[in-house]
């Protein structure tokens, strides 16, 4: 899956949800998400900038996260994901990943 077809992915799952009130940052191997939720409506990007919370993982990993067939928790906590920055930020993911 390319990183455009992720970035539809989150913004279609975004515009579904409320804003999350903070900024948050995917790294996906070497590419970038960002996920603006401080106005209105989430707003998702592939820009580069600072974020309250930054999420790094896989492609792979970021897939089987958004299908349900990871866990988040046993993903931080083995490793494959890593999340840095606000982690309350990063708990408000379960509403995006459509979960």
């Amino acid at each position: 899956m390319s990183i455009a077809e992720i970035t539809e992915m989150i913004k279609s799952q975004a515009q579904l949800n409320a804003p999350i009130g903070a900024t948050l940052k995917f790294k996906i191997d070497d590419d970038v998400i960002y996920l603006d939720g401080t106005g209105e409506e989430n707003q998702v990007s592939n820009e580069d900038k600072d974020a309250d919370c930054l999420i790094s993982t896989s492609g792979d990993n970021f897939q089987k996260l958004f299908k349900g067939e990871l866990n988040p928790m046993m993903a931080v906590m083995t490793g494959k994901v890593k999340v840095k920055g606000d982690m309350g930020v990063a708990m408000k993911l379960k509403s995006l990943m459509g979960g």
